[in-house]
């Protein structure tokens, strides 16, 4: 993996963090996550920095965790290989949420799988007609991850997080803004342009007033109880990762999409 898989540019107040991993839908692999938390620390620490924006590079946001490095990775070893992933990548949600600085997410395609975690962290998000939620958990074999269960019921009710994941169901984007998971539904040639005008008005407002808003929004008790949420899914992912029901499920999803 010789080119970056992410990428991090500043254009004076706002940076733009990139999934760069195109050619596999930008799956989820240790090495993207090492990559995203490091970016992720570069933009924490940048003074005068007033929005970010995550966004993902080709035709999907990000696939989750890469199925085919899962199953490539021996059954013995791949508890470890899914700490390092689902531990990094809730950290890197966290890290989004800590952010004193609105995070706005630019979603042109799929969000499938502990992706999704990236996507629930964003403050605002503009998402292309073609894009789509959905878990895919129940099929594979997995534990949810990603927030699937630590942040998505409190966004749209139990009942409905439930009935999507029980039922693996995809959430178009259309009804991924009427259920407040995006903000605003938009053409993909319009993408930038919607995401300049949020940036307009982002950038011009008081940045003291809005990092109290979103500490508020997020205050420390709501901070702790999302942090155990996430580690008890991480550890539920764990006890399934290793199984024969895993190790099944991966195989016919690789054979489905090969």
């Amino acid at each position: 993996m010789s080119t970056a898989l992410t990428l991090l540019d500043f254009d004076g107040a706002v940076a733009r963090l990139t999934l760069n991993r195109p050619e596999r839908h930008n799956s989820l692999v240790p090495e993207l996550i090492a990559s995203l938390l490091d970016n992720l620390r570069k933009v924490a620490s940048r003074e005068g920095l007033r929005a970010l924006i995550l966004q993902a590079a080709g035709r999907s946001f990000s696939t989750g965790g890469d199925v085919e490095g899962f199953h490539a990775t021996p059954r013995e070893k791949r508890r470890a290989y899914a700490d390092t992933l689902v531990g990094g990548l809730n950290e890197a949600i966290i890290a989004l949420l800590d952010l004193p600085v609105p995070v706005i997410g630019r979603v042109q395609g799929p969000v499938t799988g502990g992706s999704l975690g990236l996507m629930l962290a964003c403050d605002l998000v503009a998402m292309a007609p073609q894009a789509f939620i959905q878990p895919y958990y129940v099929q594979v074999g997995f534990s949810p991850d990603g927030g699937w269960t630590a942040l998505l019921p409190d966004r749209i009710g139990a009942a409905k997080a439930r009935e999507i994941q029980l039922l693996n169901r995809r959430i178009m984007a259309a009804e991924a803004v009427q259920l407040g998971l995006a903000t605003s539904l938009v053409e993909p040639e319009s993408l930038d342009a919607t995401i300049d005008s949020w940036l307009t008005a982002l950038t011009g407002n008081r940045p003291a007033a809005t990092a109290h808003t979103k500490r508020l929004l997020c205050p420390p008790e709501r901070r702790a109880a999302v942090v155990a949420a996430l580690d008890a899914e991480k550890q539920m992912f764990l006890t399934l990762i290793d199984g024969a029901e895993a190790e099944a499920g991966m195989a016919q999803f690789l054979r489905k999409s090969a």
